[in-house]
């Protein structure tokens, strides 16, 4: 059986070889780039439980996160319909991202309780739920409408996220800084989010550079009020 009949198969008919395989590398791109803030949230949420249990958070995890994936790739339709949810996801993240700073490394958050299994999957999911809307929505873009590519795309994030998660837990435990590179790029994401709220687009293009000094104001205050906590933490 030929690609063309396999295509077929898949409901894509009208899909020549060239464009199926343009539109695969374009998700295998974006997964790339994309499921690297997955693999980081999930790296810094697990940092700090038992060693028999790390390896556990980041498998069901990251099970977790394709499993939200596939319910937002079905409901994306009626998703789009909800005012500021790209401002309500980016603040969601911006706390996350906070919360994941002030986690100590015994596994408490400061001013908040004890850090279980059940917590750091808890924070995976969140995060990677209030992520996935940027992921979704770049591969059901590049996708065209196709389901397959879209499962496709969810199926390449897995290995990508369960690798980066297990390189980035690697890096924070021997240059603990990474943590902060990590928080960084989550700031950033969140603050990506909520400059393109299409609610609030006459503001940002009306005012191009308003974008770069809420970015900037976003990163001061995450990173540094969760140093400014975390140091705070380990003084008293």
């Amino acid at each position: 059986m030929d690609l063309s009949h396999f295509l077929a198969l898949l409901g894509m008919a009208d899909w020549n070889v060239g464009a199926f395989f343009a539109a695969l590398l374009s998700i295998v791109v974006i997964d790339l780039v994309l499921a690297g803030d997955n693999a980081i949230v999930i790296a810094m949420a697990a940092r700090t439980l038992p060693d028999h249990l790390r390896r556990k958070a980041i498998v069901w995890g990251t099970l977790g996160a394709v499993v939200t994936r596939v319910l937002m790739t079905i409901a994306m339709v009626w998703l789009l319909k909800i005012p500021g949810l790209l401002l309500i996801g980016g603040v969601a993240l911006l706390w996350i991202a906070y919360r994941l700073l002030t986690q100590s490394d015994s596994g408490e958050s400061h001013g908040s309780g004890a850090n279980t299994m059940l917590a750091a999957l808890k924070t995976i999911i969140i995060a990677d739920t209030v992520m996935g809307i940027d992921n979704v929505l770049a591969v059901a873009g590049a996708a065209h409408g196709s389901i397959a590519l879209v499962i496709a795309g969810l199926l390449i994030s897995v290995p990508i996220m369960v690798w980066g998660s297990t390189l980035a837990l690697k890096l924070i435990e021997r240059f603990p800084v990474t943590i902060y590179v990590g928080a960084a790029i989550l700031v950033y994401t969140a603050m990506s989010m909520i400059t393109s709220e299409p609610l609030a687009r006459p503001l940002w293009e009306s005012l191009p550079w308003l974008r770069h000094v809420a970015t900037v104001a976003g990163l001061l205050l995450v990173l540094g009020g969760g140093w400014a906590v975390s140091r705070q933490g380990r003084s008293e």
